[in-house]
């Protein structure tokens, strides 16, 4: 589990100070909780998706050979 803190917001973004670090992270508000202000605090469960990463080299394969098999 990670921690960050919302430092400011930027137009559409805001920018997180995360972990003990505080490292800047540039965030989309669109995908946060609504209602957040500046100091407030979130947790960030962050993983990794098997599946969606095996789609997606499976997607840029195919489009790989499509666009191979149009050279002469």
């Amino acid at each position: 589990m990670t921690m960050a803190v919302i430092d400011r917001f930027e137009g559409e973004n805001a920018v997180l100070l995360v972990g003990k670090n505080e490292q800047q992270v540039i965030f989309p508000t669109s995908e946060l909780p609504k209602n957040l202000n500046e100091g407030d605090y979130l947790r960030m469960n962050i993983s990794f998706d098997a599946e969606a990463t095996k789609n997606a080299l499976n997607e840029s394969a195919s489009l790989l050979n499509k666009i191979g098999g149009n050279r002469p």
